[in-house]
């Protein structure tokens, strides 16, 4: 954990996708790298969330057992009417799925609606994921050079 504290223990959420299939190391791998740009750790996710229809992935539950929280899901429209939040949003995505962005909009879902994605979406092959929280602090940034931003 940096030395300024982003949220309480446990407050943070990881917003996770995959396409169908996709490996538990790859989804795993992702969403250390979303905790390490928002200089997190395990103990901080409060849970893993994803859509829906990837409720029976077992990439998605597997990286929620890795990091010891609960994987919850919430259907296209619930995550679609984040979009005017996602900073990322994507028409093929929307394509495929019916929302706009799914690790975004997932996690800030599930942080609730005065959270702010402190972790945009960033991919690998075959996954996203996207980490949000409370409100109170902010990080953009590329992985290298993070800012904190009131």
């Amino acid at each position: 954990m940096n030395s300024f504290s982003i949220a309480p223990p446990g407050s943070l959420v990881l917003g996770l996708g995959c396409e169908r299939g996709t490996p538990a190391d790859e989804v795993i791998a992702l969403a250390q790298a979303a905790l390490a740009r928002a200089g997190a750790g395990r103990d901080d996710i409060g849970f893993v969330a994803s859509l829906d229809a990837r409720r029976d992935e077992p990439a998605i539950h597997a990286a929620a057992k890795h990091f010891a929280a609960e994987a919850r899901f919430f259907d296209a429209a619930t995550l679609e009417a984040e979009a005017a939040r996602l900073e990322t949003p994507s028409a093929i995505v929307f394509a495929h799925t019916g929302c706009h962005g799914v690790a975004e909009g997932a996690a800030l879902v599930g942080a609730g609606p005065d959270s702010v994605l402190l972790v945009a979406k960033i991919t690998s092959s075959h996954a996203t994921a996207a980490i949000a929280g409370p409100g109170e602090r902010r990080l953009v940034g590329e992985p290298a050079k993070m800012v904190v931003a009131p």
